[in-house]
């Protein structure tokens, strides 16, 4: 038998360290809200790897950008309009719009950076290279 409840007692109390976690520890919020995609980032001597969680989502509704410097993953979440007269006990999928963003270092090729999406996880393959360096000697007289 399922009991309806209508209040959760402690939601208050959950909110105000959410509140609280969000806004002075900024990796926190990545960690606690339920909208920001998860990402596994690893190196090896040739290449960063980022790997970003994204279940549900389609590749049209997925963005990636780059602009100056800084590397930005976009997606949305479109709720289904369909209904049929269901009564709801609980809703915990969530949907909208959500975005990271990652600042590229100089050893990173940006024009060769190579993108996959399957089974809801999203493989970028950053390419490094070594840095440029603009050192330009003056003579002395």
């Amino acid at each position: 038998m399922l009991v309806k409840f209508n209040q959760n007692p402690f939601a208050a109390i959950d909110r105000v360290f959410d509140d609280v976690f969000r806004d002075t520890m900024p990796v926190f919020n990545t960690a606690f809200n339920p909208n920001a995609m998860r990402v596994d980032i690893s190196e090896d001597e040739k290449n960063i790897y980022i790997e970003a969680e994204l279940a549900g989502l389609k590749k049209e509704d997925v963005k990636i950008s780059i602009e100056d410097n800084v590397l930005t993953i976009r997606g949305e979440r479109k709720q289904e309009t369909e209904e049929k007269k269901k009564n709801y006990h609980r809703v915990e999928r969530v949907y909208g719009s959500f975005s990271r963003a990652f600042t590229l270092g100089e050893n990173i090729d940006k024009d060769n950076i190579e993108a996959k999406y399957e089974d809801g996880v999203l493989h970028l393959t950053l390419p490094k290279v070594e840095p440029v360096k603009n050192v330009k000697e003056i003579a002395l007289k």
